[in-house]
């Protein structure tokens, strides 16, 4: 938190910008004679400050220069970046660990007291042993095994809620001190209640776990639809919060607007757009398990295109149910994506760019091919569970890199 808000109060202090606001509708007389002399009279709720943001001190009514509060707002944005990256990660481990159907109920605050003596613990065994998982997957689990799978569940559930924490307490502060412009105030208020929504979204994943399903004796697992839901808004605001982190923190270039930057910006565009997609097709692969069916590469068992890719009907089907076609799928999206990035990482060398961006260029090079060296690997050893979430941190690191060069690349307003 210091090093939060220290910063601004800093550059408060120190400001020669600093000095009293004039509130309210005053006159130009009142305004004449100082730093605000020659300055329109003020409706009422104005200012006399324009480049400068208001902050309440006291008694009195001070200002703090905007860049300041600029950087506040984007440090906490990039707090909370990071705080939602470590609940995709977390989140990755508790699939890999089949921890996510452990906790068979919700309750925002009565869950978040676990278990501690003998008989609490018990209790909530019993209603897991009414749930679909336990019968047919784990009916001979013991009682210290389910500990461990439910505090798995239980840590990614109280980190979700630290999120919300994170995003909602701070954005109250930012908005009562009037850090936030008008602009940034409808991205904060988009970012918390996407945070919301995800929480919701989490616990109606989980459901469809914990529903049974006499017509078929297949592992309960949840929805491959709702777990791809529920991943693809935490990358939605993963991205929203780093975007908007890295444009507050992090200087324009001024480049000259040339052809090729603007087809150098549009490809980079593209090709996050094809990270992120390559990152939300692993939700199909985990929710179907499907990193275990060919475990070879570059070929699927003995040849490049399997014989039961298009086994299921209609054949749309195939591309979200078909666990050979999913792989197969995201097999194609990763090897295409490394690929453009490639491509992006030679066409940048051909125009002159600052140094900051160069290095944006090559470290996601960098950070692409130690992907698919992560994601060959995990599949060859048959997804043991430190490699598959080292290759799923991989993905966020990988769509990081995408966003920090689309930043450095983007258009200078005038």
């Amino acid at each position: 938190m210091q090093r939060l808000f220290l910063p601004p109060l800093k550059a408060l202090m120190g400001s020669r910008n600093v000095g009293l606001l004039i509130p309210k509708a005053a006159s130009r007389a009142q305004c004449g004679g100082g730093s605000y002399g020659g300055s329109r009279p003020l409706r009422p709720g104005q200012y006399g400050t324009i480049t400068e943001v208001a902050l309440q001190s006291g008694k009195g009514t001070v200002s703090l220069p905007s860049r300041a509060a600029e950087r506040a707002v984007g440090r906490w944005l990039l707090v909370c970046s990071g705080t939602v990256a470590g609940a995709v990660i977390l989140g990755g481990v508790t699939r890999l660990t089949e921890s996510g159907l452990s906790m068979v109920d919700w309750h925002l605050i009565k869950e978040m007291k676990p278990p501690t003596s003998q008989e609490e613990w018990e209790a909530e065994f019993r209603k897991y042993q009414q749930f679909p998982e336990f019968k047919i997957l784990n009916h001979d689990m013991t009682l210290a095994e389910f500990k461990f799978i439910w505090y798995m569940e239980y840590s990614h559930r109280m980190w979700g809620r630290a999120v919300g924490l994170a995003y909602i307490l701070p954005a109250a502060y930012f908005w009562r001190k009037g850090w936030l412009n008008r602009g940034m105030k409808g991205r904060v208020l988009a970012l918390c209640g996407l945070v919301c929504f995800q929480g919701l979204l989490g616990w109606y994943m989980v459901k469809s776990g914990l529903e049974e399903k006499p017509e078929t004796y297949d592992i309960p697992r949840v929805s491959q639809y709702r777990l791809a839901a529920h991943l693809g808004s935490a990358l939605v605001l993963y991205c929203g919060s780093l975007w908007t982190s890295l444009s507050l923190l992090l200087p324009q270039h001024k480049i000259p607007e040339t052809r090729q930057l603007l087809w150098l910006r549009r490809f980079a565009g593209g090709t996050a757009g094809l990270v992120f997609l390559t990152a939300l097709s692993g939700a199909f692969v985990a929710g179907l398990d499907a990193g275990l069916v060919y475990n070879s590469f570059p070929k699927m068992g003995e040849s490049w295109i399997p014989e039961d890719l298009l086994t299921f009907s209609p054949v749309l089907k195939n591309v979200f149910e078909n666990p050979t076609m999913v792989q197969f799928d995201h097999r194609l999206l990763g090897v295409t994506s490394v690929t453009a990035i490639t491509m992006l990482y030679f066409l940048s060398r051909r125009i002159p760019l600052p140094r900051r961006t160069k290095m944006a260029a090559v470290t996601l090079l960098a950070l692409a091919y130690a992907q698919v060296a992560l994601g060959i690997s995990t599949l060859l050893m048959y997804v043991p569970t430190p490699l598959a979430a080292t290759h799923q941190s991989g993905s966020l690191a990988l769509l990081s890199g995408a966003l920090w060069l689309m930043n450095e690349l983007r258009r200078v307003p005038k």
